[in-house]
């Protein structure tokens, strides 16, 4: 996959990186994002609620959206987060490549019934493919490959399809279960739905 420049973390910031005032902003963001929603919070409604003025917040961030970026990072960061846990406790390829999907699913939907606004602004940031969210995409792509060649090298799993063929392949197949915009429609299919689709993955990785 294409690299994305600039990183998720940094797009439509201003400043330098290390300035605390970022963090108030983001802070500032999350909280108004979450009890008024994303589409309804301005970047005058922010600098009201810290007590800046829009020209102040515009020296950090050039729009809402890149303020809405920061706060996705942090989400997306959160489940891919699980999704480590998840595959570094696994013993077997077979078995972490259960744990980290697991662990992306679980959190995922975690965050949907903890906070959905905020999980609303990833939901948003898949359907407009903002930076992050393709970021987030292409890291748990990364990390599955390397269960997946690691299954390849302890032979749990064939060798003859392309390596990256493969990935693509269970990334689409999981979509539906870890991508923001979709997940929200396939909640009452939890946990069922994404277990049988491991299921079946982990049948056509057999040797």
């Amino acid at each position: 996959m294409n690299t994305i420049e600039p990183s998720p973390s940094s797009a439509g910031q201003r400043g330098p990186v290390e300035h605390g005032i970022r963090d108030q902003i983001v802070d500032a963001a999350e909280a108004h994002f979450s009890r008024y929603g994303y589409g309804k919070t301005t970047v005058a409604d922010l600098a009201k609620a810290i007590g800046f003025s829009k020209a102040y917040i515009y020296k950090f961030f050039d729009s809402k959206q890149a303020i809405g970026q920061a706060i996705c990072v942090q989400c997306l960061d959160k489940v891919l987060a699980a999704g480590e846990v998840g595959m570094a406790e696994g013993k077997t390829a077979s078995e972490k490549l259960r744990r980290f999907f697991s662990g992306i699913v679980a959190t995922s939907a975690e965050l949907f019934f903890e906070d959905k606004l905020l999980y609303d602004i990833a939901a948003y940031s898949a359907e407009e493919r903002w930076p992050s969210a393709m970021a987030y995409m292409e890291r748990a792509q990364a990390l599955l490959k390397e269960i997946i060649l690691l299954g390849r090298e302890t032979g749990e799993f064939e060798r003859k399809t392309p390596i990256d063929e493969v990935c693509e392949a269970i990334m689409m197949v999981m979509q539906s279960f870890m991508n923001p915009l979709m997940l929200k429609h396939n909640l009452d299919d939890l946990p069922e739905a994404p277990t049988k689709a491991v299921n079946l993955v982990l049948r056509s990785l057999a040797p």
